[in-house]
Order: structure tokens, then C-alpha cells, then sequence
């Protein structure tokens, strides 16, 4: 084992792909209710509270159970997606399975029923030798990383370093409401209003959390996207502990959170983007780079789901593509416009499945963590 991973494109090597098992519903208390606050409110038909606040009589926010069929197609799918890496050569690690009916985790004044480490690349960012786990927004992924640690505890036997940002209390003062308060952020449909926050004895105000699919990854260059001050605090941090080792590029509002169903590098050059309109926020270097921008997504290409099924995700999920090299892409097989525009480009697509990515919040980019590239710290922007 050998941890060097600087950027999304070069040779991979080795790479931890996600769990799906016992995945069985979702805790929608404030933390994520916030996290997914623009896809949530995205149907026009939502017909039901989607803000649950467990402040009085000390109820317990709403449990939402994940459909049986849909979590057995999606565990099916993870494990697809681990053959096709290893048949392409790849080494494969996997994390801890969740195990059936696992006891709840507990914060200072919070309990939530944990889930499995599925979309792996979001408490975790790669940088090089550096294994950083990212301060988590979602109550109930908070030890979401310990069912990593057997896999990082060998790459950090093999001399990797391995750092944990603060940790973050994550009572309802925690988070930095405004992104969800405004109006001109939100994909369109019925939103609630955001609860004012419960007051809490351990609160410390707004904390910092960042994901590492905030994070693109361009070698020396690290692209991170800000929507509010927990994300904002997240970036101070990381710019101070890596000092001059990596320049930090702030984006306002790409996304709510996550950038990588927006923006993608594919190899040095070329970038995958929702729309161009993407160019202008970001650094001037990467402004005179290739877009490559498919067509619209094909509603058709989705499962049909009933007012029962929490959809997760925009229609623009399957951008969330992994690159193996620099000419070869994992593609989600439904995707056939996006699969189209990277042959056109002469990139090598492989297909695979992932039927209900809306339904469980991530991709092929979300589902894995790559911990080895053949790319070094390079200078791509200069």
C-alpha cells in the first residue's frame, strides 16, 4: 500500500471503493435536512414537512426507510462498479460493512442511526501522502470514517500521515443557516422555512465543515467550493495546515456544497462541467481550459419514483464520473449523451450500471476515494 493521489485523471492505482450494505433508511433531523436543502425541495409535488426538528417532548427526528429492492439493486451496482476497477487492474480496498441493526452514535445532545460508508469521498481528502478527514455536517455519518480505518491504518503503516480536522459539536446553532435562507439559491419548488436553531449548553457557534468532494483536486491547486461560513471556516483551516505546500482557490457558490456533479478535471486541459457558465467563477488559469459540457440530462434515463422514494440528487448526478487515466472514464451505462460527448472527445468510456444514484446522494466520484495516481505535485495552473 501506498498512499499518493494528487488529482482526479492520472493512472490510477489504487482506490477504496464504498459500501452499500445495510443501507436501510435516512435521519432526517436538521443536519440533513440542511445538507440536502436544494435537492429536497427540488420536486414541485413534495408533499410532506421537510424540515423534522426533534426539539419538544423530546421526539426523535423522522426515520425515512429506504425502499428493500432499490437498496439490494444499489448494493448490486457497488459491487459492480469494485469488479470493473479491479478487472482494469486496479488494487481495491473496501471499507468495515455496516453491520445489521448497529447501535446509534450519540454527540453532545444528538443521537442518529449511523449509515454505511458509501459515498466515501465526502469525510475524506486526499493530498498526497496525507490522509485528512474532513469535519462531517450529517449527524449521523460522524463515525462514518471508522469503518475506513482499518484501510488507513495500513497506509499509514506504510508511512503515510493521517490528520483529523476538528471535529465539529454539531448542535443546531452549529450551522450557518444563510444558503439555505435564500431564496435565489434554491432549485425552485416548496421550501419551508429553516427552524431557528434550539439553543444548546455545548454550543460554540458556527463551525467549520467541509467535504472533500468540495475539493478539486489539480495538483498544487486546490479549487474549494464556499456556500456559507461553516464552509468557510473549513477552508481557513486547511489553508493554514497546509501552509505553502498547496494554493487554496475559494469559489463562491458553485453548489450548495459538493462541486463534483459540476466540475471535473479529465486529464490537464480539459474540464467536465454542468455549463460553461462554470468559467467564470473560477481561477483565471483554469478559465482558458477546454469545457466539455453534455447535453442536458434525459429524464427518461431515471427510475420512475413514488411520493414514498427521498430523492437525493439533481438529474445532473451522472457528471459524477471517475477517471481511471487520462483517456478512460467510468460513465454510468444509462447516461448515453454524456457517454457520447466523451467519444467524441476520444475518451475511452466504460460503462457501468448505477440504477438509483438520485435515490443515495452520489456517483462513481462519490462512491470512491482514490488513495494512488501516478501524478505528482505539479504545477498546472502556472
Amino acid at each position: 500500500m501506498h498512499l499518493n493521489s494528487h488529482d482526479d485523471f492520472t493512472r490510477l492505482r489504487e482506490i477504496i471503493v464504498g459500501s452499500a450494505v445495510n443501507y436501510t433508511g435516512h435521519d432526517r433531523d436538521v443536519s440533513f435536512e440542511l445538507f440536502h436543502h436544494e435537492n429536497t425541495g427540488f420536486r414541485s409535488d413534495w408533499a410532506y414537512p421537510r424540515l423534522i426538528t426533534p426539539t419538544h417532548s423530546g421526539a426523535r427526528p423522522q426515520q425515512w426507510a429506504i425502499n428493500r429492492r432499490y437498496a439490494e439493486e444499489l448494493a448490486e451496482d457497488v459491487e459492480d462498479l469494485a469488479r470493473t476497477l479491479a478487472d482494469l487492474g486496479v488494487t481495491v480496498h473496501r471499507p468495515i460493512p455496516l453491520p445489521p441493526d448497529p447501535a446509534p452514535i450519540a454527540g453532545l445532545g444528538w443521537t442518529a442511526p449511523p449509515v454505511p460508508a458509501l459515498n466515501i469521498r465526502d469525510n475524506t481528502l486526499i493530498l498526497g501522502d496525507e490522509i485528512i478527514e474532513t469535519p462531517p455536517a450529517i449527524r449521523a455519518r460522524y463515525l462514518e470514517t471508522r469503518l475506513l480505518a482499518k484501510v488507513f491504518t495500513g497506509y499509514y503503516q506504510a508511512g503515510a500521515r493521517w490528520t483529523t480536522m476538528p471535529r465539529p459539536t454539531l448542535t443546531d446553532a452549529s450551522f450557518d443557516l444563510s444558503y439555505a435562507r435564500d431564496a435565489t439559491t434554491t432549485l425552485g419548488g416548496p421550501t419551508e422555512p429553516i427552524d431557528d436553531p434550539q439553543p444548546s449548553p455545548y454550543d460554540v457557534g458556527h463551525e467549520m465543515m467541509l467535504d472533500g468532494a468540495q475539493v478539486l483536486r489539480l495538483g498544487k491547486d486546490l479549487v474549494v467550493n464556499i456556500a456559507q461560513a461553516n464552509h468557510a471556516r473549513g477552508a481557513d483551516w486547511l489553508e493554514r495546515h497546509l501552509a505553502d505546500r498547496y494554493r487554496i482557490h475559494r469559489v463562491w457558490r458553485m453548489a450548495d456544497n459538493h462541486i463534483d456533479s459540476m466540475l471535473l478535471a479529465l486529464r490537464p486541459g480539459v474540464l467536465l462541467a454542468r455549463h460553461d457558465g462554470i468559467r467564470d467563477m473560477l481561477p483565471e488559469p483554469l478559465q482558458s481550459w477546454k469545457f466539455l459540457v453534455p447535453p442536458q440530462p434525459d429524464p427518461g434515463a431515471f427510475p420512475a419514483y413514488s411520493d414514498a422514494d427521498l430523492v437525493l440528487t439533481s438529474p445532473y448526478i451522472d457528471l459524477n464520473v471517475l477517471s481511471v487515466d487520462e483517456d478512460t472514464v467510468l460513465v454510468n451505462t444509462d447516461c448515453t449523451g454524456l457517454i457520447k460527448t466523451l467519444e467524441a472527445e476520444h475518451f475511452t468510456v466504460v460503462p457501468v450500471r448505477h440504477r438509483h444514484r438520485r435515490l443515495f446522494g452520489g456517483g462513481f466520484h462519490c462512491f470512491t476515494l482514490d488513495t494512488h495516481r501516478d501524478g505528482a505535485l505539479e504545477n498546472y495552473l502556472t
